[in-house]
């Protein structure tokens, strides 16, 4: 029987043994590698998922319901056991589980030169392309990103890649100028955040990150909150000089595809892209903040979440001999 990372209670979690489907049509996957989600899953964590939401925020397979218990978790890298892809390393969206079954059509292959250990950033990935797509950034825009953690450096990541732009990675902790560095992309501490910017992504979940966007923006600028803040009540001082400069300020979430790409782009094709990105620059790597193994995870979860350092926590599970 597998064996799955379970969140009981408020801040209480276990591992314990779980069920694989018998249907035949699946396709079972034994886990390589999973990242934590910081954020979210502090929320989830903490049993901070606001009863209204409790239907949008489940992950795709969650087990169980909110507040607890639930299995909860969307970054899965592992192997296929069986069938024609027999061997083949695949990404998906599943809870922390060191095996598990999927519809074909859910296990997304690697692109060649992407590490398995590096494709656990693929759900913050495809979080960060489309916060770009909502941004509406364009080539030589200027560009401020408030807050330094894996989705906001992911997004500068990207804004940093259009033609003369002028990306700013913007964050209170003075340690992230070496991330941003090693990113490509400019670096800012809240008190030399770059003014007058034709674009500004808030993704630091804080109020005081939102104010400074906002202070970041040029007249007639967009402002994107990409941030989540579960069920705390946030203060946006809208006064001042909010309607003079005819400030946009709009959301930005995974769960949709912009309007005006639906059209055109499937979830298929933009998990596919995030996923090529990855393979695209080995600096990525510096947002893996750490590694601990799947059979200690209920003792270091609350660790890993509660640490202000932590990025893209990575999941290490031993494989078994049966996929190879």
């Amino acid at each position: 029987m597998p064996k799955a990372f379970w969140i009981t209670g408020e801040k209480k979690c276990a591992l314990r043994q779980d069920e694989l489907s018998a249907d035949n049509a699946l396709i079972e996957v034994e886990m390589l590698y999973s990242g934590i989600s910081r954020g979210t899953e502090a929320l989830v964590f903490a049993g901070s998922v606001p009863k209204a939401e409790y239907e949008r925020m489940r992950c795709p397979h969650q087990g169980g319901d909110f507040p607890f218990p639930v299995k909860y978790g969307y970054a899965a890298v592992g192997r296929i056991l069986s069938g024609e892809r027999k061997g083949e390393l695949v990404f998906a969206l599943h809870p922390h589980q060191d095996r598990f079954a999927l519809p074909a059509g859910e296990l997304h292959a690697l692109p060649a030169g992407l590490p398995p250990e590096r494709a656990v950033l693929a759900a913050n990935m495809e979080t960060a392309l489309n916060i770009v797509w909502d941004s509406k950034a364009g080539p030589g825009d200027r560009i401020a990103v408030i807050g330094a953690g894996v989705v906001g450096a992911l997004t500068a990541w990207l804004a940093a890649r259009l033609p003369g732009a002028q990306t700013t990675l913007v964050d209170i902790n003075p340690a992230r100028q070496s991330l941003a560095g090693a990113l490509g992309v400019v670096f800012a501490q809240p008190d030399r955040a770059p003014a007058d910017c034709d674009v500004v992504i808030h993704a630091s979940a804080s109020a005081a990150g939102l104010r400074t966007a906002l202070d970041c923006a040029g007249v007639q600028a967009r402002v994107v909150e990409a941030s989540w803040y579960g069920d705390r009540s946030v203060e946006i001082g809208l006064g001042g000089a909010f309607h003079s400069r005819r400030l946009q300020l709009v959301s930005s979430q995974v769960g949709s595809i912009p309007p005006d790409r639906t059209a055109r782009w499937t979830y298929a094709r933009r998990l596919s892209t995030a996923l090529q990105l990855l393979a695209d620059d080995d600096a990525l790597d510096t947002l893996i903040s750490g590694e601990t193994p799947f059979d200690t995870l209920d003792r270091d979860y609350a660790a890993i979440l509660g640490n202000p350092e932590t990025l893209c926590h990575r999941i290490r599970y031993e494989p078994s001999t049966k996929g190879r």
